[in-house]
């Protein structure tokens, strides 16, 4: 059995047939109309070739149209005129390419445009691109400055010029791009990302000079927006001058109003650090003396007193004082001795009066009972037995006894 054609190596297609296939369902389109940005307008005889491109992508197709549709059309057609056109898709079979058959051209209006880019503010600032705490701030000294700008512009001279006099040592990377028309958007974004990758890069400034809206259009475009948004290296907007806004300015960390002021923005003034820095000791220096100074008084004043001007006045006021105090303690204990030793003569003389020895002295005995468990004076004759050993005690001595039997007998028969 036979295989279709085209299906196998053994039975292919020829180009002519394949080319007419393609002609023929291309051609089965209808027509359909197209907005995009004119770039390569090239105006033959009879017949205009050029080339739609869309903004924010990098794609672009193949318009042909009579010359004197471009002629006749509303605006003056330039590249970068945004445009909106009605075609039929065709195909070329000869060379085997696809263009757009334009029968009417439409230009996008500048009050068009105007809502268009209000529109994308809005969807952007609902998406939280503007918000300021966002916003990354920049480096006091950065390592490098990345500069994004058209080849030797006067904003590219600016910017270099201004920072360099601001601080001699700054070093650029400088990428040259497309800043008008189409092909801008698509030129900015590689380098965009290229300067966000290099790590001594430390902040990307993005100038370019005034113009129109239409000229300022690719820094409104929301495929550049959304991409500086995700840059994680600081961005600062130089675009146009003060007048001009376009919403680069509010999704960059730093609005410029110039690409001057971009430089100074960006780079510090080494001579006016340097005499704040001087200024500043200065300062600081003469804080410091003055505070030195103050002290010293402070110090001056404490050792003017007494207490510290003379320290022995004060332990000589109170010598005196301790030698009256330690005279009359003296005195007063002395006193006090003298009193209780007459107190102690006075009551041992009693005690010698009214004592057993004087008693003894006067002839009388003491009679002490020997032979018991408690020795006593004895105060009876009853605590005399016949046998009892006792002891007699006078005045200038004693003597043991003891008690005979008749002793006893002669107490009874009194």
């Amino acid at each position: 059995m036979t295989s279709a054609q085209g299906s196998s190596a053994e039975n292919p297609f020829p180009v002519r047939a394949v080319a007419t296939r393609v002609a023929a369902w291309i051609d089965k389109l209808g027509t359909v109309w197209v907005e995009g940005q004119l770039t390569q307008i090239n105006l033959r005889s009879s017949t205009a070739y050029m080339v739609l491109r869309d903004p924010a992508a990098n794609m672009s197709l193949d318009i042909i149209c009579p010359r004197d549709l471009v002629a006749a059309a509303p605006v003056k057609l330039t590249e970068g005129t945004q445009v909106i056109v009605r075609g039929k898709p065709s195909f070329y079979t000869v060379r085997g390419s696809f263009s757009l058959r334009v029968n009417a051209i439409r230009a996008v209006g500048l009050g068009e445009l105007l809502a268009r880019i209000e529109r994308l503010r809005r969807l952007l600032e609902a998406e939280g691109l503007f918000d300021p705490r966002l916003k990354r701030p920049l480096p006091f000294l950065p390592k490098a400055v990345g500069l994004i700008s058209g080849r030797a512009s006067a904003a590219q001279r600016d910017v270099v010029a201004v920072a360099t006099a601001r601080w001699s040592s700054v070093r650029f990377e400088i990428r040259d791009a497309t800043v008008q028309g189409p092909a801008a958007v698509p030129s900015i974004l590689p380098l965009l990302a290229e300067l966000d990758a290099a790590e001594h890069v430390e902040v990307i400034i993005i100038a370019r000079g005034g113009g129109s809206v239409e000229d300022l259009l690719p820094f409104s475009d929301e495929t550049l927006l959304r991409a500086v948004s995700a840059c994680r290296t600081p961005v600062i907007s130089a675009i146009g001058h003060e007048p001009d806004s376009p919403l680069l300015d509010h999704v960059a960390d730093v609005r410029a109003a110039t690409p001057t002021d971009a430089a100074k923005r960006a780079v510090p003034d080494v001579s006016a650090e340097l005499t704040a820095i001087a200024e500043l000791r200065r300062r600081s220096a003469h804080a410091l003396r003055n505070w030195v100074h103050r002290e010293e008084r402070g110090l001056a004043g404490l050792r003017a007193r007494p207490v510290l001007a003379r320290p022995l006045t004060m332990i000589d006021a109170r010598a005196d004082d301790i030698t009256r105090m330690r005279s009359a303690l003296r005195r007063d204990i002395t006193r006090a001795v003298d009193g209780e030793q007459r107190r102690i003569e006075h009551l041992s003389a009693r005690l010698s009066t009214l004592g057993p020895a004087q008693t003894l002295a006067r002839g009388y005995a003491v009679v002490q009972r020997l032979d018991i468990d408690d020795p006593h004076a004895v105060s009876s004759v009853d605590d005399l037995p016949a046998g009892a050993r006792i002891r007699i005690r006078v005045a200038d001595g004693s003597a043991p006894a003891v008690i005979d039997t008749a002793a006893v007998e002669a107490k009874e028969e009194q």
